[in-house]
C-alpha cells in the first residue's frame, strides 16, 4: 500500500517496454522517490560513466506519498548521473505530472539506452508504448505539450518535457512539466536530450492504495492544520511566493550581487515580491496575477504572471502575452541580482524563455553573471560575444542570451556551457560561483555560514535545497541561530540534510519543513504504507541515503577536495551590510561535519558507519 509495487522499464536502444516488480527490501530501506531512485541508479551505472552515455541511466521516480490527500503530496523526482556536474543528480518537481504517474500505477520508469531517433513515452494506467517523436524534435516545451495533448486527443494528459536547450546539449537543461515546474538542476535534461527522449505522457485512473485510511486521514487532516497556523506556509508563501525572501535576505546581507562581488544589491525592491504586486504606470496591471498550487498543495506559493505587453521584450510578440509561470526568488535573484538587472519585465521574459526552452534559470543566470565579469576585466570581447555588450545591469544582454542559449545558437551555445567551464575556456575557474561544477543558489555564503557547508558538501553541487539552513539562520525555523557564528552549524547542516532526504523521499515538498517536522510526517507515512515508519526510522533512512548519494560521488572520482568553496567566499572579505568584513569559515565547519557523520578526515564513510546503515 502507498507503494503500486511495480516499476516500467524502458529500454530505447531496442524500443521495449517493460513492467517489473519494485524491490521491496530497497523500498523499506530507501522509502521512495529519491532514495530508492538513488538506489536503483547506483546499483545499475558504472559510477564513472560518462552523462551522456547510452551506459547513464534515467530515472523518473515517486513517493509513497505522491498522489494522496497528503498536502503536496504531487512531488517526482528525476534521478540520473549530472550532466552539469558529473555527480549524483537528483532533481525535484512538483504540478501534477508525479501525481498522476502514481495515479496509473507506477512507482518510477527507469529509462536506459539511447533511441535511435527522436520518442516519447506515452503511459495509459498499466500500458505503456513508445511513440515517434521526429514531429516533437525542435519544438518548446510549451510547444510539445500542446501537440501531445492534441495527438493523444486528451486534455487531461499530464506531460513532462525538454525543450530545445535538452536537444542543444545546454549543460543544464532541466525537464518541464505542466508546462513551468521544473525538474531543474543538475542537467537532468541534458542527459534525456542524449538519450533521444523528448517527452513523458502520462494518464493515470488507477488512484492511490492507503494501508490504513482512517490514520492516514487523521494523520494528513492534522498535518494540514499545522502548515495552516504556521506564518509562512500559511501567509508569507500563498501571499508572496518564495519571493518574499528577496527583501528579507538583502537586508541580512547575504544577496549574492554581480557575480558575488557585492552581497546587497540596490535594486532588490525593484524586482522583490511587492513589486510583482504592485500596479504598473503603463497599463494599471500589475505583473502578478495570480498564485498558484501543484497537487494537493495547500500552500499555493507558486506564480503567475503577465509582462506588460508595451515592454521591448514583447511588444510585437504576442505569444509571450498570456499569463505564466512567474517568477521564484531563485529565479529573480539569479537573473536580476546576480546580473545586476533590476529590470522585473526583462526578469519575467527571461523566466518565460527558460521555462519555454528548459533551462535552469539560476545555472543560466549564475553563468550570464559570470561571462559579465569576464566581459568587463577584458577576458571576453564584444567580437566574442557576437556583438552583445555584457555589462552587468544590462536587461537587453540578459534578454537576447536567453534567448540565444535555449535555441543553443551564437554566444548561447557558450553560455551553455555553464559557468565553470565558460570560466575555465576564458582563462578565469576563479570566477565560477560554485560547487562541483554546479553554481550557487541566492544565499552568499559570507552573511549566513551555514550555507557555505551546505554548499561545500551537497552532493548534487551547490544547492539550497539539501539543508536549507537559511530556515535556522535568518527565519528562526525550528529556533534562531546567528548567521555569522559557526559553532553547531556542522550539526545543524547534517540534521537539515538527513530530514530533507526523508521528505524528499516520501513524495512531498521540502516547503512544508517550514512548518513540519518528521513528527509530522512520519505518522503520514507509516499510516500510508507497512513497515512501522517512526521519527528514528525516517532520520535514520535520509542518513542512509545521504551516504548513498556520498559514496556513489566518491567512486565517480570526487573527493574531500571537491568539499570547497570558490577562492572569492573564503578570501575577499563581504563588503557591506552586517556581514561587512567577513569571509565564510568552512575550514571550521567541515572537519566537525565529517566527524559527525561518521566519516574519515579525508570524507570517507567509515566502515562502521556503512555497518550502521546497512549500506
Amino acid at each position: 500500500m502507498g507503494w503500486a509495487r511495480k516499476i516500467l522499464r524502458v529500454n530505447l536502444t531496442a524500443g521495449t517496454v517493460k513492467s517489473e516488480p519494485l524491490n521491496m527490501d530497497w523500498a523499506q530501506k530507501y522509502l521512495g522517490s529519491r532514495g530508492l531512485g538513488t538506489k536503483y541508479l547506483v546499483e545499475e551505472i558504472d559510477p564513472k560513466v560518462d552523462p551522456l552515455s547510452p551506459d547513464n541511466k534515467l530515472i523518473f521516480a515517486t513517493g509513497p506519498l505522491t498522489g494522496t490527500m497528503a498536502s503536496t503530496g504531487g512531488r517526482y523526482t528525476v534521478i540520473t548521473k549530472g550532466a552539469l556536474t558529473g555527480a549524483i543528480a537528483c532533481s525535484n518537481s512538483g504540478g501534477f505530472f508525479g501525481a498522476e504517474l502514481k495515479f496509473a500505477g507506477w512507482d518510477m520508469i527507469i529509462f536506459e539506452g539511447r533511441a535511435p531517433s527522436p520518442v516519447f513515452l506515452f503511459v495509459e494506467d498499466g500500458n505503456a508504448r513508445l511513440l515517434p517523436a521526429d514531429h516533437l524534435w525542435g519544438k518548446s516545451v510549451w510547444d510539445t505539450e500542446h501537440e501531445i495533448k492534441a495527438q493523444l486527443q486528451d486534455p487531461l494528459v499530464r506531460v513532462s518535457t525538454i525543450g530545445v536547450a535538452g536537444e542543444k546539449g545546454v549543460k543544464y537543461a532541466c525537464i518541464v512539466n505542466d508546462l513551468h515546474r521544473a525538474a531543474g538542476r543538475s542537467g537532468v535534461g541534458t542527459v534525456m536530450g542524449s538519450k533521444n527522449l523528448k517527452a513523458v505522457a502520462v494518464r493515470g485512473t488507477e488512484g492511490v492504495k492507503i494501508r490504513d485510511f482512517p490514520g492516514f486521514l487523521k494523520a494528513s487532516e492534522t498535518a494540514k492544520g499545522v502548515l495552516a497556523g504556521n506564518a509562512v506556509t500559511g501567509q508569507g508563501l500563498p501571499t508572496y511566493g518564495t519571493q518574499v525572501l528577496m527583501n528579507v535576505i538583502n537586508e541580512t546581507g547575504a544577496m549574492p550581487t554581480r557575480n558575488h562581488r557585492d552581497i546587497q544589491f540596490e535594486g532588490a525592491h525593484k524586482i522583490s515580491a511587492e513589486a510583482m504586486a504592485e500596479k504598473r504606470p503603463t497599463d494599471g496591471k500589475s505583473n502578478l496575477v495570480a498564485n498558484q498550487a501543484c497537487f494537493g498543495c495547500t500552500i499555493a506559493c507558486g506564480r503567475v504572471s503577465m509582462i506588460d505587453k508595451t515592454h521591448y521584450t514583447v511588444v510585437n510578440r504576442p505569444q509571450y502575452w498570456g499569463a505564466s509561470g512567474g517568477l521564484e526568488y531563485e529565479a529573480a535573484w539569479a537573473l536580476g541580482s546576480n546580473t545586476g538587472v533590476d529590470d522585473l519585465e526583462a526578469l519575467t521574459f527571461a523566466n518565460f524563455i527558460c521555462n519555454e526552452q528548459g533551462m535552469d534559470p539560476i545555472s543560466f543566470g549564475a553563468t550570464v553573471s559570470a561571462a559579465m565579469e569576464l566581459y568587463e576585466t577584458g577576458a571576453l570581447t564584444k567580437e566574442q560575444t557576437g556583438g552583445i555588450e555584457l555589462r552587468f545591469g544590462s536587461a537587453e544582454a540578459l534578454t537576447q542570451l536567453a534567448e540565444l542559449t535555449g535555441k543553443g545558437e551564437g554566444f548561447g551555445a557558450e553560455i551553455g556551457l555553464g559557468s565553470k567551464r565558460l570560466c575555465e575556456k576564458y582563462g578565469h575557474p576563479e570566477f565560477h560561483m560554485g560547487v562541483k561544477g554546479q553554481e550557487f543558489p541566492a544565499y552568499d555564503s559570507r552573511g549566513i555560514q551555514g550555507m557555505g557547508l551546505t554548499y561545500a558538501t551537497s552532493n548534487r553541487g551547490a544547492c539550497h535545497l539539501r539543508s536549507y539552513t537559511v530556515a535556522s539562520e535568518v527565519l528562526g525555523i525550528p529556533e534562531k541561530t546567528d548567521p555569522l557564528a559557526t559553532d553547531g552549524k556542522a550539526g545543524l547542516v547534517k540534521a537539515f540534510q538527513d530530514a530533507t532526504a526523508a521528505f524528499d523521499s516520501a513524495g512531498i515538498c521540502i516547503f512544508t519543513s517550514f512548518a513540519w517536522t518528521l513528527q509530522d510526517v512520519a505518522p503520514q507515512v507509516d499510516a500510508a504504507i507497512e513497515g512501522g515508519w517512526s521519527v528514528d526510522r525516517m532520520v535514520e533512512t535520509g542518513e542512509r541515503i545521504w551516504n548513498l548519494e556520498r559514496q556513489f560521488n566518491l567512486a565517480a572520482g570526487f573527493t574531500a577536495a571537491d568539499d570547497t568553496l570558490p577562492k572569492r567566499l573564503l578570501t575577499e572579505e563581504a563588503n557591506s551590510g552586517p556581514a561587512k568584513g567577513r569571509v565564510n569559515d568552512l575550514g571550521k565547519m567541515l572537519p566537525e561535519y565529517y566527524d559527525i557523520r561518521g566519516w574519515t578526515p579525508d570524507g570517507v564513510p567509515t566502515n562502521e558507519t556503512l555497518a550502521r546503515l546497512a549500506l
